[in-house]
């Protein structure tokens, strides 16, 4: 289903609520509509088979820029930690080995297997994002936020491994920042602060 340009806007090519909501206020300055699969009725299937976070963020802008035929925007994120060699990394989503598995058991499943690793547990958030035009063009940023995981979870707010990822210059985990907060520090907001001026010269043009 290929959707009408003359009211432009840009697709934000995830499922993810709390990536969602990120989103809309870290492109605010694009002062443009955002939209969101389930608004447009579409799912296409994008098996994340690349090898780095911007090789899966590009397979997902790639196809959902096809099938909709307007400017989209993915990303592909993940956790690295260092007493894990990297891991959970490209797999941060998948990473409890178990069907139907919340973030929550994802959180439980990586302190089990830091347990007994020294401390601290040095570890850093990753967000590569990904920006398809129709035509097929590509554009890339990424951005890093570097932390550590503590053993018990903090915070509200946030989503994912966000409250056992501690910031040590605040003395604060991801979840216990407020939001707007949040979005001036996070991987995301730094990748997307990165990719916003391509947008806006895409969108003039």
């Amino acid at each position: 289903m290929r959707h009408n340009l003359d009211a432009p806007f840009v697709l934000v090519a995830t499922g993810n609520r709390g990536k969602q909501q990120e989103y809309r206020e870290l492109l605010v300055p694009l002062a443009l509509a955002l939209r969101f699969p389930q608004e447009m009725g579409m799912s296409p299937e994008v098996e994340e088979s690349g090898a780095t976070y911007a090789q899966n963020a590009a397979l997902k802008a790639k196809a959902w820029a096809e099938a909709a035929g307007v400017l989209v925007l993915a990303d592909d994120s993940g956790l690295e930690v260092e007493a894990l060699g990297g891991a959970p990394g490209l797999y941060s989503a998948r990473y409890a080995p178990f069907p139907n598995a919340t973030d929550a058991d994802r959180r439980r499943y990586l302190l089990a297997n830091l347990e007994g690793k020294p401390r601290p547990w040095k570890a850093r958030f990753v967000c590569a994002i990904a920006v398809a035009t129709p035509a097929g063009m590509l554009h890339f940023a990424e951005g890093h936020c570097e932390g550590e995981i503590v053993p018990e979870e903090r915070g509200e707010h946030g989503f994912g491994y966000d409250p056992i990822f501690w910031l040590p210059e605040l003395g604060l985990t991801m979840a216990e920042l407020p939001p707007e907060e949040k979005n001036r520090r996070s991987h995301r907001a730094r990748a997307a602060a990165a990719i916003l001026p391509v947008l806006e010269a895409l969108l003039r043009g």
